[in-house]
């Protein structure tokens, strides 16, 4: 029983601190960029209609101030870990040193699943704002390489979400700088586009349209709250680059707080001003924000709206193929996982067959399956991530005093209880076919360790 949770020496971690096979070269502002890269795309460009439409209403703003703080306050215990401990593998390597290696090994298996399925979920919403750009252009993809079996369009194949992936695997296995580069670039347009949006649309809010403010009540709101969860994965992403930052003792603090404050005033002005142009009852579309400006006669921004979607989700895509490539990078360096997964490429930097291993494996779930029920649970492993790192910061407070780093949760245990009970308040919330999937794949990831990650771990040695 003790060896299920035996914890990787703190010492040990530091030490890999400070190795160099992942090279150092993110600084604050493409921290920054890829967090808003990830948490801004899909969630802004297509939840806010469906949230606001099936669950909340107007009343979907309150929903991103509710989600918002549940992350605000598990972006504090990842600051305070990142900035102590600087390695790759987010909250499975800190659940690692504290709660000890089962638990690490669920909840990085947990957020496997997670990443993959949200690219794959992500590159399907990606081709949808494709075609329709093309559609724009009268150019029109046939039906059956234009979507997944199941969707209702007849579709054998869904062609574009699977070059997008392959492109950005690629992309990412060339090396950090490139891909940071390619990053910030699509960011920096992006947010250019959705502040064109508000500019504009601020100007067509009707606040009948925000009556009734609730019409689904309380429990809509925090259904929805626990529904743009997807939106918030990011930060789970920017906590994976802790080990190719510059100082990442100060540079992650910065990142994480930073990113988690510009995407949730982004989220809350959107959802106002969509919800204050057209009635919440016509946003169940898959482009709400082009559908608010077509209703009030902005069609040509509407097309630049369009064009930024394209961009927006392709970072999304990006982030997430990275966060997943170094979480089971981490994974198999601690030896749970295949050791070929942690090989680094000498030229590129990169671990290169991991990249691209992802990347097929996303490719091939966007191209051939249904993601409907699936993608639920993407939620489940975001606020299973967020329980947990609110847990082991009390941990580390009493069982590592001398770790001190440049950001330090405020009163401990009081703010990390508080996020856990939130996140699972948010987690009950979320429809029973999530749960029952959830342990479906917990119960395999429990076989796959006791029959292989157990007998290989590191600490065996």
């Amino acid at each position: 029983m003790n060896q299920l949770f035996r914890k990787k020496s703190m010492s040990l971690m530091i030490a890999q601190t400070k190795s160099k096979s992942l090279a150092r070269s993110i600084n604050v502002m493409d921290l920054i960029f890829l967090g808003v890269g990830c948490v801004i795309g899909t969630g802004i460009f297509v939840v806010t209609g469906v949230v606001a439409a099936n669950n909340a209403g107007p009343a979907i703003m309150i929903s991103f101030v509710i989600a918002g703080i549940a992350c605000a306050l598990a972006a504090f215990c990842y600051a305070e870990f990142s900035s102590s401990v600087p390695l790759s593998g987010s909250v499975y390597t800190y659940t690692y040193a504290t709660l000890g290696e089962l638990l690490a090994f669920l909840i990085g298996w947990d957020l496997m699943l997670e990443y993959v399925l949200a690219v794959s979920a992500v590159a399907t919403g990606w081709s949808a704002y494709f075609q329709s750009l093309l559609a724009g252009f009268n150019i029109h993809i046939p039906s059956i390489i234009g979507s997944a079996p199941g969707m209702g369009k007849g579709g054998v194949i869904d062609l574009p979400a699977i070059l997008i992936i392959l492109f950005i695997a690629g992309l990412v296995s060339k090396g950090i700088k490139e891909s940071i580069k390619f990053n910030n670039i699509m960011v920096f347009v992006k947010l250019a586009v959705i502040l064109l949006f508000i500019i504009v649309g601020v100007w067509y809010v009707e606040p009948d349209n925000w009556s009734p403010f609730m019409p689904f009540g309380f429990e809509g709101i925090i259904t929805g709250a626990a529904t743009v969860f997807f939106a918030y994965i990011g930060f789970d992403v920017i906590a994976t680059a802790s080990e190719e930052v510059k100082n990442p003792s100060k540079t992650m603090p910065i990142g994480i707080i930073g990113s988690l404050a510009i995407c949730t005033l982004l989220y809350i002005a959107v959802s106002a001003v969509i919800t204050g142009m057209i009635p919440f009852t016509k946003l169940n579309v898959g482009a709400p924000v082009a559908l608010a400006l077509e209703s009030v006669g902005q069609d040509s921004v509407a097309g630049i709206i369009s064009v930024g979607a394209v961009m927006g989700i392709t970072t999304v895509i990006l982030a997430l193929i990275y966060a997943q490539v170094r979480l089971s990078f981490a994974m198999s360096r601690d030896g749970l996982l295949p050791k070929v997964l942690a090989n680094v490429n000498q030229k590129t930097k990169t671990p290169f067959a991991n990249t691209w291993l992802t990347g097929i494996v996303a490719a091939c779930i966007a191209g051939f399956i249904d993601l409907t029920t699936l993608a639920h649970l993407v939620n489940m492993g975001t606020l299973a991530a967020f329980t947990l790192i609110s847990i082991a910061v009390i941990i580390l407070r009493r069982n590592f005093p001398e770790l001190k780093g440049s950001f330090r949760v405020p009163f401990v245990p009081v703010l990390p209880i508080i996020s856990a009970l939130l996140c699972i308040c948010l987690a009950i919330s979320l429809p029973r076919i999530t749960w029952f999937s959830f342990v479906i794949w917990i119960i395999i990831g429990l076989f796959i360790y006791f029959f292989y990650s157990k007998k290989h771990s590191n600490l065996n040695n």
